[in-house]
């Protein structure tokens, strides 16, 4: 799979690994089940060497696969084709994921929820995308989709847990959660002594009033 495919044979691939999903998912009714949450969602790999996008919305019990879609996406993972395989073969992929050159933007949550679903599919990415695209380039997009969208049945809860550690204590882009319990409880803390000294201030007011009257 090298430069950009082509138009027509990106729109067949998507086609021939809808209908392949669609018919995986016909016999898998929990998978179905778990999809349900993510409908209008929309998914997006983007792949920029080569160059290739791929996107896939959960939609009335079905999955749509498109080359091209110009809203609003949920969540997405950007990278180049050997960082698609280094987190498709990886043992830890969560892990890779935040220490590979992969970026993902938007709502992680939604894409485990998706992941997890996918997993449990007994569906073959690669056989519909060969007969489409051929043997090498079919390959290579099976091998950047179930990067993108599989990563077995356990991967959803390392991938949160390991997620969430990153952000919280690696790449500090939140403070730690002791130290969040810890500001929380400061900030109701100090709620309740302005609660204590505006009921202070009220009392004095109400006696200078009272002291007032009485001097009048």
């Amino acid at each position: 799979m090298t430069g950009e495919i082509n138009p027509t044979i990106h729109t067949a691939s998507m086609a021939a690994l809808e209908a392949a999903a669609n018919r995986a998912l016909a016999l898998a009714p929990e998978a179905a089940a778990t999809l349900a949450p993510l409908e209008d969602a929309v998914f997006a790999l983007h792949c920029t060497a080569p160059l290739v996008d791929v996107y896939l919305q959960p939609r009335a019990g079905e999955l749509q696969f498109m080359g091209i879609y110009d809203g609003p996406v949920t969540t997405s993972i950007t990278g180049e084709a050997s960082d698609f395989a280094e987190l498709a073969t990886s043992a830890d992929p969560a892990a890779t994921l935040i220490n590979s050159k992969l970026e993902l933007h938007g709502d992680s949550a939604p894409l485990i929820a998706l992941q997890t679903a996918l997993a449990s599919l007994d569906l073959d990415w690669e056989a519909p995308l060969v007969d489409a695209m051929g043997d090498v380039a079919g390959h290579q997009l099976a091998e950047l989709l179930r990067a993108g969208f599989t990563w077995g049945k356990q991967a959803g809860t390392s991938f949160e847990r390991q997620l969430g550690e990153f952000i919280h204590e690696e790449a500090r882009l939140a403070p730690p959660r002791l130290e969040l319990e810890d500001f929380y409880g400061d900030v109701q803390e100090l709620a309740l002594q302005v609660e204590r000294l505006e009921s202070r201030i009220a009392r004095a007011k109400r006696k200078l009033a009272t002291a007032a009257r009485e001097r009048n």
